[in-house]
């Protein structure tokens, strides 16, 4: 018989998905000198482009606007702003208000590899200072990004050198956190699902829910995905694990997995990953989420009895007004 999926707490969830339901929109700024690779990395986690793909994409001219519905009533108004030094000059003297007041969060991206070190830092200076009069709460993610061009071995060393300047050139009162990226491997995914989970509200909410859910159907973990772009939202982990980028691993695959049953025109619905020792089953769980259910535990390596899992959980969110 399926594990009992509890019903308590249902004012908890509820307050999570009444401020949900309501509409939100983000103003987000994405920046970076000219060949940085904004454009690139936008494509592949909202325009389910292969990293492949995005050689053919053109430079960016001016601002390219995108509205992407996320998790269902939270939107991102998002700001692809050209990288070329003109552009820049009309952002900071004749668009200053208009580009940067009531800006949610700034991402800006930094090219390793750009022989212009003095340029990059000069321009992030300035967008900062921007960004600080128009917008003072904002948050802003730097990536450092291209970082599969340096060798393995110095990557880490290169970047917390990169990073100790970039924040150097940052004031006390804006919140900066860096990323090493590249659109080859899972830190894209990290990065991104980082910067998404800070506009999600109440994210606390939601994962006292799912800790919940995982203890009770004894699960080695549980983890809440958006099912556009497969970014984790939310995790709940049982039996600890060490590898601490599994999540976006595990994003970057279904991903890619998802992209080639396009191109053989199948519709991906799910995944079954299972053998003697482990189970992971993926599958849709609202109309903006899907969930991750990974076990080691013999008596519950049975697909019908985790669907049935998930079935229970997904009626709960029903009826507390997720899903109609």
């Amino acid at each position: 018989r399926p594990h009992r999926v509890s019903n308590r707490k249902p004012a908890t969830v509820k307050s999570w998905l009444v401020e949900m339901a309501s509409p939100m929109t983000k103003k987000v700024l994405l920046m970076g000198r000219s060949g940085s690779g904004k454009t690139s990395m936008r494509s592949i986690i909202f325009a389910d482009y292969m990293a492949r793909d995005t050689m053919r994409l053109s430079p960016t001219i001016d601002v390219e606007y995108s509205h992407v519905r996320f998790l269902g009533n939270l939107h991102l108004h998002l700001w692809d702003c050209g990288g070329q030094d003109d552009f820049y000059r009309n952002y900071l003297e004749h668009m200053r208000d208009h580009i940067f007041r009531s800006v949610e969060l700034l991402i800006y991206v930094f090219d390793i590899e750009s022989e212009e070190q003095g340029s990059d830092f000069s321009q992030f200076a300035d967008v900062i200072e921007a960004v600080e009069q128009h917008s003072p709460d904002a948050r802003v993610y730097v990536l450092v990004h291209k970082m599969d061009l340096v060798k393995e071995d110095v990557r880490k060393a290169v970047f917390s050198e990169k990073e100790a300047s970039i924040l150097s050139q940052a004031s006390d009162h804006l919140r900066i956190q860096c990323f090493r990226t590249s659109i080859w491997d899972e830190t894209l995914y990290r990065a991104w699902s980082h910067i998404v989970y800070s506009l999600v509200p109440n994210t606390a909410l939601l994962e006292s829910h799912l800790n919940e859910y995982c203890t009770i159907c004894g699960a080695d973990e549980v983890v809440l995905f958006e099912s556009t772009t497969f970014l984790v939202i939310a995790h709940a982990t049982c039996i600890p694990h060490s590898d601490t980028h599994r999540f976006e691993k595990i994003s970057n695959i279904i991903k890619q997995f998802k992209l080639s049953c396009r191109k053989v025109q199948a519709h991906f619905e799910g995944m079954l990953v299972q053998h003697h020792q482990l189970i992971a089953l993926f599958e849709n769980l609202t109309r903006s989420t899907a969930i991750m259910f990974i076990s080691s535990d013999p008596d519950l390596m049975h697909t019908a009895l985790i669907s049935s899992n998930v079935a229970q959980f997904r009626a709960q969110l029903k009826i507390c007004g997720l899903i109609g």
